[in-house]
């Protein structure tokens, strides 16, 4: 927070500061909203103290119990509570979205607060006034005319030169609250750096910029300086959980750079992802995705696999909102590496019926991007192989989970 009142401090120009939930509050309120749909009430409030006690213990460090926002955030905990003693609908998709945004209205609330409380004067934003999206809850899809008209009418830079507001959040036009997607906030940031045509949009982390892995599991990480919107998205695509998938469309279409820095070390030049003519050499890219199951689906009556089998394994797949890391087919067998589903034991019932189901779980997906034989043989090391599958410029391997040595 105090870094954060240091580089906003220095910025001269308008600006829109856009917050996510704190470390790992996101975790903490879908553990919440589980015991809520599921009738947990003990374990229910015994999360929602934690989560409360951990945001006003920050306040307080920050500016003290007298301070206005203070205040304001514990109305915002009193919201929640409420809305945690009501009884919850059948529909837990839309009960998530109505719990999991409160982590952004605390994180939001203090860092305004703070920053008023600092003399960094700034108007506090609720995004889901302007931020308008379908009812598809928990990855709504953002309404880009509707948004773009409100976010112009509400956000007037000759007002208010610094606006706060929050990310991975929306809201319908019934003012239901709706999410963008784990890792949304960055999304956010570029849906209102395109409305405004921002100069750059900027992504702060705890890390120096995009490195070639998350140095939580893999030691020897690289700096990226600078990559292409494409190769952003390509990472994106695989896993790489700096950026959102969605982020980079938006600033590609107007040639918006968006810049990943540190705000532990600000005065350190980060990473820049822009338009970049002709190739960019780019050491080996390792991405690493847990808690996957890879199944296989073969037809009853070993009939080949072909397009209705597909079609119907899809629409199966969309509905229960399954997420595909990598797939392949043979002739009578699809195979798919894809996230661990909750419940997967309705997938496996559904599938079940015309199919004959084989899965492993608890495996991990590690992704090598540019690679190398002996970036290859490196990340294997040890490993047993259950699946793989290399282009000219990607290797993947499921592997089973274990832990990474080097």
């Amino acid at each position: 927070m105090r870094n954060l009142g240091r580089i906003v401090s220095s910025v001269a120009e308008d600006l829109v500061v856009v917050v996510s939930a704190m470390g790992k509050t996101t975790n903490a309120m879908e553990h919440m909203v589980r015991a809520y749909f599921d009738g947990e009430k003990d374990v229910c409030f015994r999360s929602f103290e934690d989560v409360r006690s951990r945001h006003l213990q920050i306040a307080d460090e920050l500016s003290g119990q007298s301070s206005d926002f203070y205040t304001e955030l514990e109305r915002w905990f009193e919201k929640l509570k409420n809305k945690l003693e009501e009884p919850a609908s059948l529909n837990f998709d839309f009960e998530y979205d109505q719990i999991v945004f409160y982590g952004e209205m605390f994180s939001s609330t203090i860092v305004s607060g703070y920053l008023n409380s600092k003399g960094i004067e700034n108007r506090w934003l609720d995004v889901r006034k302007v931020l308008k999206t379908n009812e598809q809850y928990r990855e709504a899809e953002v309404d880009w005319d509707l948004s773009a008209k409100l976010m112009k009418k509400e956000i007037d830079f000759s007002r208010n030169r610094i606006y706060v507001t929050q990310g991975f959040i929306g809201g319908t036009i019934n003012n239901l609250s709706t999410t963008l997607g784990r890792e949304g906030s960055d999304y956010t940031s570029a849906v209102l750096g395109y409305v405004f045509d921002a100069g750059h949009t900027a992504i702060w982390k705890d890390v120096p910029g995009i490195l070639n892995a998350d140095p939580r599991w893999y030691p020897d990480t690289k700096k990226i300086n600078e990559i292409s919107y494409r190769e952003a998205i390509e990472l994106a695509f695989y896993g790489a959980q700096v950026i959102h998938p969605k982020t980079i469309k938006p600033l590609e279409n107007k040639r918006i750079p968006l810049l990943v820095n540190s705000f532990m070390r600000p005065e350190l030049p980060g990473t820049r992802i822009h338009k970049i003519e002709g190739p960019l050499r780019l050491p080996p890219v390792y991405i690493l995705k847990k808690d996957q199951v890879l199944m296989t689906i073969s037809p009853k009556d070993f009939s080949f696999i072909v397009e209705d089998n597909l079609s119907e394994i899809f629409n199966i797949f969309s509905k229960r909102r399954v997420k595909i890391n990598m797939m392949h087919n043979s002739a009578i067998n699809f195979s798919v590496c894809m996230n661990g589903v909750d419940p997967l034991d309705e997938l496996l019932k559904e599938l079940s019926e015309k199919y004959v189901v084989k899965y492993n779980d608890d495996l991990e997906l590690v992704t090598v991007r540019h690679y190398t034989d002996e970036a290859i043989k490196n990340i294997l090391k040890g490993k047993e192989i259950i699946d793989s599958q290399v282009s000219r410029n990607t290797a993947r391997y499921v592997v089973r989970k274990s832990e990474w040595k080097f």
